[in-house]
């Protein structure tokens, strides 16, 4: 079915969602009258992440978010409101949500208005009474929003029309209160209210349009697909929608900043024959449209990365994509591979980030090598990288920890990247490119639309190669030394040298990708 730019339909069908999630509310509401008063605890301010163990709170499961966003041009503030549809995992007198420089107005659980704080990155909420275990239920919370207000950390992307978002990897919770964690996956609507003269853009499909008595439009979309916080987007600004049609009927929906439309195009037209190489080697498509997302911006420091996997939607700066193909091609697979690793299946922890991007790395530098595009070092074939990536495998582990073990200031270290890159490598010349096929396709669907982390990999990888390899891959991913590579016995590794000064990071994420 292809993609529709503009689909007209009444206001009561825009809510219809959070109507229905009101609906739940109120069914909820009589089971918590039933509870026993001051039964419960607060719930756990943590998912336990390792890397980012402040985020999330393992109290209750988001199945659905309700987002509705509307961005005034004259003040240039957003005023919004987050339905959250949860299940309660424990009893609770107190939950929390992650919340950060937004100016919190109300907040109902069940229907019902209910106390809140908000403590660091944290909106604790009291209920009107405790939460039984096992309970649906919904939050529903009213806030508003400065895009441009210095926080320490922001999704906020401001542009001269409007706003993007980059929530990855921690800052989705300065958009929207959220169980801001990957592990917690849920589904996603969104209505966004864009000035005459603007467009509203989220993840997914456009579902309708309201033409509001003031001029403004509001638009509403669905993702098909489970979704985590960090891969939500919502866009406003001056910007035209293209349609074309990709491999086997997919529809791919490109936002463009009107402007630069024609600047663009030749970049957007690679997108088919990508998505046509990928599918070949992961398997169809996993969700209901891609495209890419120019944001009307290319300020330094609007973003601190080259493009962000936003599920459906990769945002990039428009000048990146102004250059030949030869320059652009490996780093936009790089991205669209991110739909299966990272998006259909969202790392459990983010110490399993190098399963993102090392497999994004892996197969946009096959991409580059197969159409005969030297690297950035020169170097034109995967085993000329990789044996070059090898020979810096002790540097690296000295300098950035080993593959799976990061923390939060070496966690988009090229050690995530290309490091992961050379696991992967490993893990093919041992097992064949037949096996090593096996066990992705068999990742992918095993976790589909859910978490996985680097245990999760390892047992896949067992499994379908027929033999135990998680001292193999342990080693390759934990230790502090680099293994002997299969099949290579005459590759070497430099010694690393105590004396280097650590290497200061002069760009953000995805920045360290090898396929730029």
């Amino acid at each position: 079915m292809r993609y529709r730019t503009r689909v007209t339909a009444p206001a009561a069908a825009l809510i219809g969602t959070a109507a229905a999630l009101t609906i739940g509310s109120q069914a909820s509401a009589a089971t918590i009258d039933g509870g026993t008063k001051g039964a419960g605890t607060p719930g756990p301010e943590t998912l336990g992440d390792s890397v980012y163990p402040s985020l999330g709170n393992a109290g209750y499961r988001v199945s659905a978010y309700h987002l509705d966003l509307a961005y005034d041009a004259t003040t240039k503030l957003v005023d919004g409101e987050a339905t959250l549809r949860i299940t309660t995992t424990q009893a609770l007198t107190r939950l929390s949500l992650d919340a950060l420089g937004l100016d919190i107005r109300a907040v109902r659980v069940s229907g019902r208005a209910a106390t809140f704080e908000q403590v660091g990155e944290k909106l604790r909420i009291t209920p009107a009474r405790p939460l039984p275990a096992k309970l649906r239920t919904t939050i529903c919370v009213e806030y508003g929003a400065d895009p441009a207000r210095a926080l320490p950390h922001t999704a906020w992307v401001v542009t001269p029309d409007g706003f993007a978002i980059c929530p990855q990897p921690n800052s989705a919770h300065t958009v929207f209160p959220c169980n801001d964690h990957p592990s917690d996956k849920a589904d996603f609507t969104f209505r966004v209210t864009a000035p005459a003269g603007t467009r509203g853009v989220a993840n997914g499909l456009l579902t309708g349009t309201e033409t509001l008595a003031d001029g403004r439009t509001a638009y509403s979309y669905k993702s098909r697909e489970p979704m985590a916080t960090e891969l939500a987007q919502i866009t406003v600004g001056d910007y035209v929608i293209k349609d074309r049609q990709g491999p086997n009927g997919l529809p791919l929906r490109d936002v463009v900043p009107a402007a630069r439309a024609a600047a663009l195009e030749p970049a957007l037209a690679l997108t088919p024959n990508l998505v046509q190489w990928l599918e070949a080697r992961l398997g169809a498509f996993p969700f209901e449209t891609y495209g890419l997302l120019p944001a009307n911006t290319d300020k330094g420091d609007a973003f601190d990365f080259t493009g962000l996997e936003t599920q459906t939607l990769t945002l990039y700066k428009p000048n990146f994509l102004l250059q030949p193909e030869k320059s652009i091609g490996s780093h936009m697979m790089h991205e669209l591979v991110h739909s299966w690793f990272g998006n259909l299946v969202s790392p459990g922890n983010w110490a399993d980030l190098w399963l993102n991007e090392g497999h994004a790395d892996f197969y946009g530098l096959l991409y580059r090598y197969e159409r005969g595009w030297a690297d950035s070092i020169g170097l034109t074939t995967m085993e000329a990288r990789m044996k070059n990536t090898y020979a810096l495998g002790d540097q690296w582990r000295r300098d950035s920890g080993p593959v799976a073990a990061p923390n939060e200031a070496n966690l988009f270290d090229n050690q995530r990247y290309l490091g992961g890159v050379l696991v992967l490598y490993a893990l093919r010349q041992l097992v064949g490119e037949s096996v090593f096929a096996n066990i992705e396709s068999t990742f992918l669907a095993r976790f589909r639309n859910s978490s996985a982390t680097t245990d999760d990999y390892i047992a896949v990888a067992s499994e379908v190669s027929g033999q135990d390899l998680s001292g193999f891959l342990r080693d390759w991913l934990y230790g502090t030394k680099t293994p002997r590579m299969p099949g290579h016995p005459d590759w070497t590794v430099t010694p690393a040298s105590s004396s280097l000064a650590p290497r200061k990071r002069t760009s953000g994420h995805h920045d360290n990708s090898a396929t730029l």
